[in-house]
Parts: C-alpha cells; structure tokens; sequence
C-alpha cells in the first residue's frame, strides 16, 4: 500500500509540475492565450513548480526506501 501511495503521489506531482511550468514558459515567452491557466499569476507558477518538484522528490527518496 505505501509503494502505491509513493507511486501516486509522485505521478500527482509530474502532472502538478508540468501544468504550472507550461504556463509559466508560455506566459513569459508571450503566448498567454495558450498557457493551460492564461498566465493568471507569475508567483503561484513559480510556488507551485518548486513545491512539486520537492513533493516528486520526497516520493522518490521515499520509494526507493520501500523496495
């Protein structure tokens, strides 16, 4: 069960991270109208990127403990 929670939380955290940096390089590079969420705010793309790289992290350093 704790390798499947490792494994989900790591999948949650690819999807969280490839989201907000999406929007984060579309925004800057000028294309807005296409970012996933329109470039709503630079701050949050930037907090969310870093927090689920860190959350990718810690399910990574986790799961490899289990096995």
């Amino acid at each position: 069960m704790q390798k499947a929670l490792c494994i989900a939380a790591l999948a949650i955290a690819v999807i969280v991270f490839a989201l907000f940096l999406a929007d984060l390089i579309l925004g800057l590079a000028g294309n807005a109208e296409i970012a996933p969420f329109k470039f709503a705010n630079q701050t949050i793309d930037i907090v969310f990127v870093v927090c689920s790289a860190i959350l990718a992290l810690l399910s990574w350093f986790t799961f490899k403990e289990q096995v």
